[in-house]
């Protein structure tokens, strides 16, 4: 064991032990002695350019990040590199050592193991592979989706690419909804910085792969882009949320595997749940007997539409109308607000053994658990917002929320111009109020809303005080301009 203390560029001291890396695809990887960071070095000398892109993603790029309003929230979402090392000829980079929720616990046959997307993103490492504990909720995998498309968003605000988005390079926890986006020393600038790869089987876009066989210089190849990105993340969001691949389906185009793949996945590629064209549904004759595949395998079981309108419209726009038309596919912007609202329509399951804990509500009249098929039993409110640019006329926001014991009402439910994102300050985190069942009714709990106003009777609702919570019932959440009015429908199980 060697034992090595070095100064980065920056002046810093580092140090690592230098034996036994772990070996990614160009990088040696070193521990510090304290296993706080690790030092990465490439493999293979850096061009000038390689170099210069390095540079900048400890220097400018980082800065552009973390040094601007809410630069802190992205330390959890991103492994970034911090500093750059030169030792015996090699160019090397600090990173930030993953968190610890991101490696398996000892319990399991994974102990240890990096929690990389591959083990929650396919029914079959998902159901032989990872722990009870370890599985998550449907909650945890809503999280981890919008903590992804937040991060993706904030790469393309700075006019990055990542062009290798991919379960290899995203680390996740859903059992604590959290994600880290990791090996992102490979960003593209368009126009400066090419990329090195073009990407990871399953998650290369369609283009992409339909172009692979041409120079690399050809007008028409077709790389890694901010377009590519939106493809990439779209399939993660669905793999994550169905476990199954958005596009391997039952359709043969061609029995040489290598053909068939450039055709599946590139100038062939369809939506195995495409609305007008079946002839991709997967093959349940060949899953369908493989328990461990089930019931993820089965689109009639769990479509694509149960998460909602939507999502819904998403995964039309990115796998339907913009699968190969990168200009219709849907932004990671697009995917962050889609994913909010969704998460307000989250509904605890009422069944403890159920796999996944909760579902989306369908806004059907019985709702049930699609997962456990445990209908939900007993009355449940729904809320509705509406929000005014006049100050008078009230129109709906494409909002809902689902009511449960224990739900919390933030202020980004209140004023229509606060969203819940890296930019909230820390009063705005702080619930404003709670949801409460008690002796077979439902409240609303006001702890912070000076103007709370039950407009149904006129009434103000004070601080501290509660309302309960009735068929067409509707409260002014604020009298300012932005303030949001919702009105509460009963549906009953």
């Amino acid at each position: 064991m060697t034992h090595i203390k070095t100064t980065a560029k920056d002046g810093t001291p580092v140090e690592f032990i230098f034996k036994d890396p772990m070996q990614g695809g160009v990088k040696d990887v070193y521990f510090a002695p304290d296993k706080s960071y690790v030092v990465a070095f490439f493999r293979k000398k850096l061009d000038v350019n390689g170099l210069e892109r390095v540079e900048k993603l400890v220097g400018q790029y980082r800065k552009g990040i973390f040094e601007q309003a809410g630069g802190d929230y992205w330390k959890n979402l991103y492994c970034w590199p911090e500093k750059i090392v030169e030792h015996n000829g090699m160019t090397g980079m600090v990173v930030p050592a993953y968190q610890s929720h991101f490696f398996f616990g000892k319990s399991t046959s994974l102990s240890g193991a990096e929690k990389e997307g591959k083990w929650f993103a396919s029914a079959k490492n998902f159901n032989r592979f990872v722990p009870s504990e370890e599985k998550g909720t449907q909650l945890g995998y809503l999280q981890i989706c919008l903590k992804l498309a937040r991060a993706v968003r904030r790469l393309h605000a700075a006019g990055l690419a990542h062009s290798d988005l991919s379960y290899k390079n995203c680390l996740v926890d859903p059992a604590g909804g959290n994600a880290c986006i990791i090996d992102i020393d490979g960003l593209v600038v368009p126009g400066l910085y090419p990329p090195d790869v073009v990407g990871t089987p399953d998650f290369i876009a369609p283009e992409v792969v339909a172009t692979l066989n041409l120079p690399i210089r050809d007008a028409n190849r077709k790389l890694p882009s901010r377009v590519t990105d939106q493809h990439a993340l779209a399939v993660l969001v669905y793999m994550y949320l169905f476990h199954r691949h958005p596009l391997r389906g039952r359709k043969i185009h061609d029995q040489d595997p290598e053909k068939q793949e450039r055709l599946e996945m590139g100038e062939k590629a369809l939506f195995i749940e495409h609305p007008q064209d079946k002839s991709n549904y997967p093959n349940l004759d060949k899953n369908g007997s493989d328990n461990v595949c089930l019931p993820w395998f089965d689109p009639d079981k769990l479509p694509y539409t149960m998460y909602g309108p939507l999502l819904k419209n998403l995964f039309e726009e990115a796998f339907v109308h913009g699968l190969h038309n990168p200009s219709k596919r849907p932004s990671a912007d697009d995917w962050e607000t889609a994913l909010v609202k969704t998460l307000d329509m989250y509904q605890p399951c009422q069944n403890s053994n159920c796999v996944k804990k909760g579902f989306i509500f369908d806004n059907t009249t019985k709702p049930k658990c699609p997962y456990c098929g445990t209908p939900y039993k007993g009355v449940l409110p729904v809320l509705d917002f509406y929000s005014s640019r006049n100050g008078k006329d009230y129109k709906p926001d494409n909002h809902r929320m689902m009511v449960f014991h224990g739900q919390r009402l933030y202020q980004w439910h209140v004023d229509r111009n606060i969203f819940p994102n890296e930019q909230l300050k820390e009063s705005q985190k702080k619930a404003v109020g709670y949801f409460q069942f008690h002796n077979g009714k439902w409240f609303f709990v006001n702890e912070t809303l000076p103007g709370l106003k039950n407009i149904s009777t006129g009434q103000p609702i004070p601080i501290r005080g509660n309302v309960e919570l009735t068929e067409k019932l509707q409260l002014l959440l604020s009298p300012e301009a932005t303030g949001r009015v919702v009105n509460v429908k009963i549906v009953h199980g």
